[in-house]
């Protein structure tokens, strides 16, 4: 008996030193789906906008239009899958308050809400694709999670991702009113934002219906991954994909989701090579944010004036936090300027930080062989000040050699700023000079006046 106690004691810790060696070779990175849910799942969609509220007109089509037809054609999809009931808020071009679209998704016992949208941007240069996501527990972790996934199905379309994050407003609540009234009635809800309306590196995802369809397709395929759905009709099975979702925890707020309140920490550029004569400028970029990624760049070639369209940051992933913290930006700089060169980087909240300026001691002239024709210049054509921020100077990426010539930094702001003060406190002096001569001239004639009287007395 005792034998077979110590056979059976050696298979026991043989067993759990095997597991142990297996255990070690878990990827982390994967990790269970957090929300859970009966036997039958219910989804509500409810198309963004409605009614009087159209949403985003800055594109070819209003906004209401295209979420309608991405929600329809999500629904569609949706429906084909077992066990699952799904709804819409609204299927007809009506009014309908936040509030309504929240109560209804309680109505009909939700496990989740899906708000479907497109973005827009004040000055039209923002791109890509983002989902909110509420700062309520545990929706902030369903959010996150389905939202990492979903992204990751955007990004292999080829859409620049701008992250899983949320918003709080004035009260430390959620900002947006449909995640904020649902997450009040127990519903867990998230935003997607598709893409950006009014840019043109989106405009080719939404050209027309089917596009907007595909979307939809998109936003279904991604639901059912992250429930783990079966479809008889389709022949799929996405049972094994609930476990394979970004770890979270339900009783915690996820980091990466809480929404970075501060611009960059560092932005600074440093001049490596420029040719006076062809007009080629390389310069080297170094910036960093230590609380959120760096998402995108602009630069400038007339100290501000006019800025280029915003660039994707070198390296960056939102949905692993990472971007490239140095690398090499090659100008073409337009002959007969002379330019202040600047570099903006701005962070997932789009917050900015302006780098330091390279100022050039010369002109950019012509080539050798063109300085000898005849030039004439009418206008703004050769102005700095000329350059629109929607035709950008040419530009690229590439490591560069050996520095030949050095501008002028931004130091000399400082001494300018210097000879200016200097300059009006000589001005001031001269004033209060000639104020004291024609004072004191003026109080001489007024005695040699006085004395005449006298002696005419």
């Amino acid at each position: 008996m005792n034998h077979m106690n110590h056979k059976i004691a050696i298979l026991f810790l043989a067993i759990c030193l095997v597991s142990g060696i297996f255990g070690m070779k878990i990827d982390v990175s994967a990790a269970d789906r957090v929300q859970d849910y009966g036997e039958e799942l219910v989804i509500v969609i409810d198309p963004g906008h409605g009614g009087s509220n159209g949403g985003t007109t800055s594109g070819h089509t209003i906004e209401k239009e295209m979420t309608m037809a991405t929600a329809m054609a999500m629904y569609e999809d949706l429906t084909k899958y077992d066990n699952v009931q799904v709804y819409m808020t609204h299927t007809e071009d009506i009014d309908m308050d936040l509030k309504q679209r929240a109560e209804f998704a309680q109505s009909v016992n939700a496990d989740f809400l899906f708000s479907i949208h497109y973005n827009a941007s004040e000055y039209h240069t923002m791109f890509g694709s983002e989902v909110w996501v509420s700062c309520v527990t545990p929706y902030n972790a369903y959010g996150y999670q389905f939202g990492h996934l979903y992204l990751e199905h955007m990004q292999e379309k080829g859409l620049f991702i701008r992250g899983v994050k949320n918003r709080l407003n004035e009260q430390n609540e959620d900002y947006y009113g449909i995640i904020r009234e649902s997450a009040a009635l127990s519903v867990p809800a998230v935003i997607i934002e598709h893409c950006y309306v009014d840019e043109e590196r989106d405009a080719e995802y939404i050209e027309n219906k089917e596009d907007f369809a595909e979307l939809g397709r998109t936003d279904a395929l991604a639901v059912a991954k992250y429930f783990g759905l079966k479809s008889s009709q389709l022949g799929v099975d996405y049972s094994a994909e609930a476990a394979n979702l970004q770890p979270a925890e339900a009783d915690k707020l996820v980091p990466s989701t809480i929404l970075d309140k501060t611009k960059p920490d560092v932005c600074e550029i440093e001049l490596v090579e420029c040719d006076y004569e062809t007009g080629d400028v390389q310069i080297t970029v170094r910036a960093a944010d230590y609380d959120s990624p760096l998402i995108f760049y602009c630069y400038t070639i007339n100290g501000g004036a006019d800025w280029s369209r915003l660039e994707a940051w070198p390296g960056c992933n939102t949905l692993t936090g990472e971007y490239t913290d140095t690398f090499q930006l090659n100008l073409q700089i337009p002959l007969g300027r002379r330019p202040n060169i600047a570099v903006k980087a701005f962070n997932i909240a789009d917050l900015e930080l302006k780098s330091n300026t390279l100022r050039f001691d010369q002109t950019f002239a012509a080539p050798k062989e063109e300085k000898d024709s005849e030039v004439t210049v009418s206008g703004n054509e050769l102005s700095v000040e000329a350059t629109p921020a929607t035709q950008p100077v040419e530009h690229e990426h590439k490591t560069v050699g050996t520095t030949t010539f050095m501008p002028v930094y931004s130091e000399l702001e400082e001494e300018e700023e210097s000879v200016s003060v200097m300059t009006f406190l000589k001005l001031c002096l001269v004033l209060v000079i000639i104020l004291f001569f024609i004072v004191l001239t003026s109080q001489m004639v007024h005695y040699h006046k006085r004395k005449k009287r006298r002696q005419r007395r």
